[in-house]
């Protein structure tokens, strides 16, 4: 049974840094990507961040592009989203996800098999 459990959401001012975290169990974490997606009111679940655990790999999408970077720790099964200079359009539910590695777009949340119940990120102006 594959688990993630996001952490580090909360009430920032613009221009605020927070670390959200998600930690993994259940499944071999070398062999899986690893997502960040967020979901604001009315709005769809849209990508934010991708980790292809094997060699590296990272993808942003253009809105968080030099103020968000996402990493992980394989020994704590654990991956993170730094979030810098954040904005208040930056509020939403953050999600974690996974799915193993294959075809398919890194970018559609369908892609993604696994979730995290969400972390709520509120930045006020």
């Amino acid at each position: 049974q594959v688990q993630l459990v996001e952490s580090g959401g909360g009430l920032v001012q613009a221009g605020g840094s927070l670390r959200l975290s998600c930690a993994a169990s259940g499944y071999i974490f070398s062999s899986y990507t690893m997502g960040w997606f967020r979901q604001a009111p009315g709005k769809e679940r849209e990508f934010v961040a991708y980790i292809i655990w094997r060699g590296g790999v990272t993808m942003y999408a253009n809105f968080v592009k030099g103020r968000f970077t996402i990493s992980g720790d394989s020994a704590k099964n654990t991956v993170y989203l730094q979030m810098n200079s954040l904005k208040p359009e930056d509020t939403a539910i953050y999600y974690c996800a996974a799915r193993p590695q294959g075809g398919g777009s890194y970018v559609s949340q369908y892609a993604y098999d696994y979730w995290g119940q969400g972390t709520q990120v509120t930045v006020s102006s």
